[in-house]
C-alpha cells in the first residue's frame, strides 16, 4: 500500500485530503469533550464539589486552547517567513538565470 502511495507521490497524482484530518481531530476532541463531561457528571460528588471541578476543568481546557491559538499563529508566522524566503531566492535565480 505505501508503494502504491509513493508512486503517486511521485507522478503527482496523490493529494493528501486535509479536510478528513480535520474532521478526525474535530471528532476526536468532542469525543473526549463528552467523556470527561460524562466521567464528572457520574462521579461522586456533592453539587458545591462538581461546581467546583467543573470550573477548574473549564478554565484549565481554555488555558489549552489559548496556548494552541498561540502556537498555530507562530507555526503560521514561520510558515510565512519560510514562503517569502522562497519567494525572494526563486527571484535571484530567475534573475540570475536571465
Amino acid at each position: 500500500m505505501e508503494s502504491q502511495a509513493f508512486d503517486y507521490a511521485s507522478q503527482g497524482e496523490y493529494r493528501s485530503s486535509g479536510r478528513n484530518v480535520t474532521l478526525g481531530l474535530t471528532m476526536l476532541f468532542i469525543g473526549l469533550a463528552a467523556g470527561a463531561l460524562t466521567a464528572l457528571l457520574l462521579a461522586p460528588q456533592t453539587g458545591r464539589q462538581m461546581r467546583r471541578t467543573l470550573r477548574r476543568k473549564y478554565e484549565d481546557a481554555r488555558d489549552v486552547v489559548d496556548d494552541f491559538t498561540d502556537q498555530a499563529g507562530d507555526w503560521v508566522d514561520k510558515g510565512s517567513d519560510w514562503a517569502d524566503k522562497a519567494k525572494s531566492s526563486l527571484a535571484q535565480f530567475k534573475k540570475f538565470r536571465r
